[in-house]
């Protein structure tokens, strides 16, 4: 299966959460059994040739690729989630977002310093969740090799916010 085929297999739903939003719906990709695996087997592939020791993945879809693409690769998968949704001690990073702000956070433990550290999330749109997401890896000492996602959406400018970090994206629209 190519790229564009696997394109074919999100549906896009207008006017989805608000008038003007031109959403991407991921549930149809990931309910075919062969798009879901072509899409991680893409993702692993852009990334084959770099050493990863763990694979972070953003709440909540970001889960749903990171954890396979960690078992794919034989590394460890790390959660990043919204605050007070992890029971050890965490680390934080607050963000801007259009109207206020958010917080993302990671468990202190849960990476070493000078760990290679590949970040993986379903959608980059203004870059503002994986920026964040970036920021938490480093504070604890990992070293990115690379930020991938399965769409991208170029017109929102998010690539240019994770300049320096090796971005991969399988689908741009």
């Amino acid at each position: 299966m190519d790229l564009n085929n696997l394109k074919e297999k999100i549906r896009v739903v207008e006017g989805f959460p608000i008038e003007g939003v031109s959403f991407k719906d991921i549930t149809t990709l990931l309910k075919d059994a062969e798009a879901l695996k072509e899409c991680i087997d893409q993702l692993a592939g852009r990334f084959k040739d770099i050493k990863v020791d763990l694979v972070v993945g953003p709440e909540s879809r970001g889960f749903m690729f990171a954890t396979p693409l960690a078992y794919l690769l034989g590394t460890g998968f790390v959660p990043v989630r919204k605050p007070g949704k992890l029971p050890a001690e965490t680390v934080s990073y607050e963000y801007k977002l259009e109207y206020g702000t958010s917080k993302l956070e990671i468990h202190k433990d849960s990476i070493k310093s000078g760990q290679k550290v590949l970040i993986v999330d379903d959608l980059l749109a203004t870059g503002g969740t994986m920026y964040a997401t970036a920021k938490l890896v480093e504070k604890l000492g990992g070293e990115i090799v690379g930020l991938g996602f399965l769409i991208e959406l170029r017109e929102l400018k998010g690539r240019e916010k994770l300049k320096g970090y090796n971005v991969e994206s399988l689908i741009k629209y």
